[in-house]
């Protein structure tokens, strides 16, 4: 099993679903680098689940930062940071443990780790496990901001409700950091709040795409080829559970564009270079181009639902029914808009780091 992601930086997640404990360890971040507990609480906090649209299982998240932080900085030795689960209901998993959840890993993880693996929840594949990783995004965002980088995310689509796109990039990230449900647009929030309720009241889910801005990072950041902007955050932000697309700039529409439209012109503004247009989403040949970076996420529907669904006992191989109980969540794109801020935080820390020296962050 593979739970390490990064070079320079790096981090590892650990625990269950239904553990004791779930947490991270962040490596490579050098020291001086300032951390702040109250910080961490407010990302930790947009994951929170919300109400009628979200799941019952509400975790308090009081993390522990047990190494690697003294007096609000970093030290320069590995961060470890633990977070209990404090309200588990496992007995609402033992009577389908051996029936395939239809979108969920069961199956899969019986398949890899022969039974052996924790059931619960999902164990190690639940989304619970973001917590751990909101907490180290929120140390690399705050770094990231100490050095005008800035990022931001919100729900461009959600059960076919459209907000508004990024405008003032600057000023609408800033917005997005204050509200609990990530539109840039509030009315059209009301919108899509309402349909995820009337999902729910349905028994079912609905999914959605994430919008994300990064602003400030300086032309110059990526590698060619495997090691391409586009390819590390992709292969960080699939990680994600039910991420299941990923496109930069113009994306997929681009293959509709003629080269004369899909082509960023480039010009000098006050002294600096910029592109017209940002279709390639600030990034050419794999590396930044001092644009905006943009992408979006494609966010599945919520696989639990409480509809009748068919599905077979893995264990006898026999087809069955499946009628799912406990507390799930009718969307999670709200939930995973502060997810993406931090994937997006680490993987360009670590970029960062290789690109100018895991100095680059320190406070000076």
């Amino acid at each position: 099993m593979k739970n390490t992601f990064g070079n320079s930086i790096s981090i590892t997640l650990f625990g269950e679903s239904h553990g004791e404990e779930i947490g991270v360890v962040l490596d490579g971040f050098a020291p001086g680098i300032e951390v702040d507990e109250a910080y961490i609480a407010q990302k930790l906090a947009l994951r929170r689940p919300i109400g009628k649209i979200s799941t019952g299982r509400v975790e308090p998240d009081h993390f522990r930062i047990v190494s690697g932080v003294f007096e609000g900085h970093t030290t320069g030795t590995p961060i470890c940071v633990l977070i209990p689960n404090e309200n588990v209901r496992s007995r609402d998993y033992e009577s389908t443990r051996f029936l395939a959840r239809p979108g969920h890993a069961d199956y899969a993880a019986f398949c890899k780790y022969g039974g052996y693996e924790d059931y619960r929840g999902g164990g190690h594949f639940s989304g619970r496990l973001t917590a751990p990783l909101v907490t180290a995004g929120a140390i690399a965002q705050l770094a990231l901001e100490k050095k005008g980088i800035r990022i931001g995310t919100h729900i461009a689509r959600c059960a076919g409700i459209a907000d508004r796109g990024f405008e003032n990039m600057e000023r609408d990230i800033e917005a997005l950091a204050g509200r609990a449900f990530a539109v840039l647009d509030e009315s059209i929030g009301v919108k899509i709040q309402s349909a995820i309720e009337q999902a729910a009241a349905e028994g079912d889910s609905v999914g959605g795409v994430l919008e994300t801005a990064v602003t400030g990072l300086p032309a110059g950041v990526g590698e060619p080829w495997f090691d391409s902007l586009e390819g590390v955050l992709s292969h960080a932000l699939f990680s994600i559970p039910a991420i299941k697309g990923v496109e930069f700039g113009g994306g997929f529409a681009m293959a509709d564009m003629r080269g004369s439209e899909a082509n960023d012109s480039f010009a000098v503004q006050n002294g600096a270079i910029v592109t017209g247009t940002n279709h390639n989403g600030g990034i050419n040949g794999g590396i930044s181009n001092g644009m905006p970076i943009l992408f979006r996420c494609a966010v599945k529907p919520t696989p639990s639902i409480y509809k009748e669904q068919d599905t077979v006992d893995f264990l006898r191989r026999q087809e069955e029914k499946l009628q799912i109980s406990g507390r799930h969540d009718p969307a999670i794109v709200h939930r995973a808009r502060v997810v993406v801020d931090s994937v997006t935080a680490i993987v360009l820390c670590d970029m960062l780091a290789l690109r100018y020296g895991t100095d680059y962050l320190r406070e000076v």
